[in-house]
């Protein structure tokens, strides 16, 4: 699962990372705290041009009713996202990356406590996740949605939580976007061992309200 970013890249050197044109609307940056159902960074390519825009992180089938008319869809499962009737069209058609510089996953205390830890690039690099999007629009309320695509954690990260999103390297990005023909189901797995680090956090990142660069700062356990 991922269900937390932080972004802290600005966007005019995002959109130069990803040769993308941005629009004037993307959200905020630093954000150190970013949470599902907000606007998050996004690239597509539309007749090979990229576009940096943001879209609402959770993803709305079109047969929902309301933006809530059913389960909060912030990832989508590379093992069946191609059957899933949620996702199945998007995976093939509507593919996007979501630009982050970190993300947050949890561990449970003795005591049932959630203990936050910070997962970045070990290089310090922005990571592209490979991500679905969708249009939606129920009488006159009308949204551009957005999925990550995640996958079975690889080893490193199976110590903090089973499952990983799928981290693209630069040189796959066409071929998720849909710039360079078929084959981009080959691109969900696991991020090689030695591509992320981690460290404990403070548990006030537990609260969608909280803000700052302290979210991400180490703490001793």
């Amino acid at each position: 699962m991922c269900g937390r970013l932080a972004v802290t890249l600005p966007n005019d050197a995002m959109a130069q990372l990803f040769a993308a044109q941005p629009s004037n609307d993307l959200p905020d940056v630093p954000n150190f705290n970013v949470c599902p159902t907000t606007q998050v960074h996004t690239v597509r390519s539309e007749d090979g041009r990229r576009q940096l825009a943001p879209m609402r992180w959770g993803f709305i089938p079109h047969w929902y009713e309301s933006q809530a008319g059913g389960p909060l869809l912030i990832n989508a499962r590379a093992e069946t996202i191609a059957d899933k009737p949620a996702f199945k069209a998007a995976c093939r058609a509507r593919r996007c990356l979501i630009p982050a510089s970190g993300f947050y996953e949890w561990t449970k205390d003795q005591a049932g406590g959630r203990d936050p830890w910070y997962l970045k690039a070990r290089d310090g690099a922005p990571l592209a996740f490979a991500g679905i999007w969708q249009d939606w629009e129920m009488n006159g309320d009308r949204h551009r949605t957005c999925a990550i695509v995640t996958t079975a954690a690889n080893k490193s990260i199976s110590a903090i939580h089973h499952r990983m999103p799928v981290i693209l390297s630069t040189e796959n990005w066409p071929l998720w976007l849909g710039e360079q023909g078929k084959g981009a189901a080959l691109l969900m797995q696991a991020a090689p061992e030695e591509l992320l680090t981690f460290h404990r956090v403070d548990r006030a990142v537990n609260s969608n309200r909280a803000t700052g660069a302290d979210l991400i700062a180490p703490i001793s356990t």
